[in-house]
């Protein structure tokens, strides 16, 4: 079992700055992380530790946050185990339930099984509940579905259970392709097709419905090939960022040809509906 360091840090103000933080932490091979009262520990294999790790996490330089940081070697402990301990059940608007496999069955219309891992998407996020919420809104049956950046799959799975015909998931993480496939099983959704990699695997590949919970950088860079994908009068659904970027998705999107129709909110965060 691999060693770890934790990178404890405190954060002011706590909210956004904890989210902004894991996020950008992700990208610099910190695997887990856990949220505390004044900010959040997060933890990396020490082994992919380098001197200037936190360098270019951008919100440590930010004069917007007072952010603290010290580290401590910890002995190895499976960290899977212990991250899904504080993984409680959810509901999305009384219909849909997310929960780990360890959890009895609710008695919700939908129950979907996620065995979390390391990967984003159990539902307990504020973009990947508001993406729920809007799957749950949608009429799916027959439709062609990509779920782009799906993390765990709970939105392709939940997209099928709602009587989607065709669905891709696509992520560019190992972690969550492995993950993905694991869930499909656990929720009886084998036909679902799943590859690891990015935007690239669209070329030739047309949709009536896009699932993108990404974040913003990379929605504003993989936009025109969604919407080179995406079928005439189909739906885009895009989360994985605040609401203050809004108008600069929207800005690109209707250059692109899509119409904004409605957006929700919660913890800041946004998720927003275009069509084609």
């Amino acid at each position: 079992m691999p060693h770890y360091t934790a990178y404890r840090f405190t954060v002011l103000p706590v909210q956004p700055g904890v989210d902004i933080l894991i996020a950008e932490l992700g990208e610099f091979g910190f695997e887990s992380f856990v949220e505390e009262e004044n900010g959040v520990t997060a933890y990396i294999p020490s082994k992919d530790i380098s001197p200037k790790i936190l360098e270019n996490v951008q919100i440590l330089n930010s004069s917007e946050f007072e952010i603290s940081t010290s580290t401590e070697e910890i002995e190895p402990v499976n960290w899977n185990k212990e991250w899904e301990k504080n993984f409680q059940p959810i509901e999305v608007e009384g219909i849909c339930s997310i929960r780990a496999p360890f959890y009895p069955k609710p008695e919700t219309e939908f129950d979907i099984i996620i065995e979390p891992k390391m990967s984003f998407g159990t539902g307990h996020h504020a973009t990947t509940y508001m993406m729920a919420q809007y799957i749950l809104k949608e009429d799916w049956h027959g439709k062609s579905v990509l779920d782009m950046g799906c993390g765990t799959g709970v939105l392709a799975i939940l997209a099928k259970k709602k009587g989607a015909k065709k669905i891709d998931a696509i992520d560019i993480d190992t972690w969550c392709y492995e993950n993905t496939l694991e869930n499909l099983e656990r929720n009886d959704c084998s036909k679902i097709s799943v590859y690891e990699g990015t935007a690239n695997l669209l070329d030739g590949k047309q949709y009536d419905t896009i699932l993108a919970n990404i974040n913003r950088n990379i929605l504003l860079e993989d936009l025109p090939t969604y919407t080179n994908s995406l079928n005439r009068g189909g739906n885009l659904f895009l989360s994985g960022f605040y609401a203050n970027d809004l108008e600069p998705i929207q800005k690109l999107c209707e250059k692109l040809g899509l119409r904004y129709v409605s957006h929700l909110e919660r913890d800041e965060w946004i998720a927003v509906k275009f069509v084609k």
